[in-house]
């Protein structure tokens, strides 16, 4: 039986492991949370800190297999464990890109793959000198996430409200759609497309609100998408699943905007609507099984469960019992004890045939269940 590890015990470390009752495989997970959400469902848990050297070869030595939760790993222990002979999903040098916004453009760059204009700023004083750019997106080069690490420039007057550190200026494109595209890529490099969604996002919270899978696009975008989306993989020559977030502007053209080397919020709804979920999908990656189906069983959507303004404490579900007492309406807690704004808590898929079903109860949902603290 094969040893896997995952760096990081939180929701994805969590649904990660559910998926893997399926198959064969002695779990571990390194995370430095003891009550952390994946901590009970793994075969073996190591209490240890994700970005220390010696914490995560220590972990992965013994293992067969290691992979993410989240890009803020260490890397020099990656490739140590890479060299000796354990499989890492993904390969460490596709990690190094994609995990710094900096790298993460200028490799779009190279490789010619449609992204929006952008300069580099090193710190806060660079970006004095960028008011011409404006507006734009000025996104720290590491430790974003979740929205953090990410602000909209509109005019000169917001320049100070930048990030004092190396960071990327994107140039704002004129959005009519986000979409996202999950692509798994096996060992053997055999790739599998899940059908494009459909983003929605807080702009607020800057974090997703909801999603329709699968997007309704222009056959042309659609087709951009995929092909975009695709070349982004292959070019990171590394196998594991990667979820593309791209732009369709106003005039039908599609931009990458960012990358994630990992299962995905925006693939949380397979878990239910597609014959493969993402999760099931990696196992099989890191196992070296056949690639599963992606087709859809049924369309979705997913609202996420996000901390309400003004409560931090211990968790509580107001409306739980009305969501619950819905037809084809699934609920997934992440298992986090303590609140606070803008937290995510968990999510809710919803499958029907009927978009205007798959709306109308995501609007309900958001208004009926709110994440409040005692």
């Amino acid at each position: 039986m094969k040893k896997a590890g995952i760096l990081g015990g939180g929701q994805l470390g969590r649904m990660l492991l559910q998926a893997a009752a399926n198959y064969p495989v002695e779990t571990y997970v390194l995370e430095n949370d003891a009550e952390c959400p994946a901590a009970h469902l793994c075969g073996h848990f190591t209490k240890g800190d994700i970005t220390n050297f010696d914490d995560v070869y220590n972990f992965g030595k013994g293992l067969d297999v290691l992979t993410i939760e989240i890009e803020s790993v260490n890397l020099e222990a990656l490739e140590k464990l890479e060299s000796e002979g354990v499989k890492v999903l993904p390969k460490p040098s596709a990690l190094r890109i994609i995990r710094n916004k900096i790298l993460q453009k200028q490799f779009y760059k190279e490789n010619e793959i449609p992204t929006s204009d952008f300069v580099i700023t090193n710190n806060l004083s660079e970006l004095q000198g960028h008011g011409d750019f404006l507006p734009a997106a000025h996104k720290l080069a590491l430790g974003g996430y979740d929205g953090k690490g990410v602000q909209l420039l509109k005019k000169t007057e917001d320049i100070p409200s930048g990030f004092d550190a190396p960071s990327v200026l994107e140039k704002l494109v004129h959005i009519k759609k986000e979409i996202a595209v999950i692509i798994a890529i096996s060992q053997d490099g055999e790739t599998a497309i899940y059908p494009p969604v459909d983003m929605v996002f807080d702009q607020r919270l800057n974090l997703l609100n909801y999603q329709i899978s699968p997007a309704e696009l222009p056959e042309k975008v659609f087709w951009k998408a995929e092909a975009i989306a695709l070349k982004v993989v292959k070019q990171l020559k590394s196998p594991g699943i990667f979820a593309i977030e791209l732009f369709a502007d106003i005039d039908d053209n599609v931009w990458v905007n960012e990358t994630a080397p990992r299962v995905h919020n925006s693939g949380h709804h397979t878990i239910e609507a597609n014959y493969s979920s993402q999760f099931d999908m990696l196992w099989r990656i890191m196992l070296g099984y056949p690639l599963g189906n992606t087709d859809h069983i049924l369309p979705a959507a997913i609202v996420n469960l996000i901390g309400e303004p003004g409560h931090s404490g211990p968790a509580v579900y107001d409306g739980l019992d009305k969501v619950l007492a819905m037809d084809n309406v699934f609920v997934h807690i992440y298992g986090k004890t303590q609140t606070k704004p803008g937290r995510k808590m968990g999510h809710i898929t919803i499958l029907s045939s009927e978009k205007q079903e798959l709306l109308h109860k995501a609007n309900q949902i958001k208004h009926v269940i709110k994440v409040i603290s005692n």
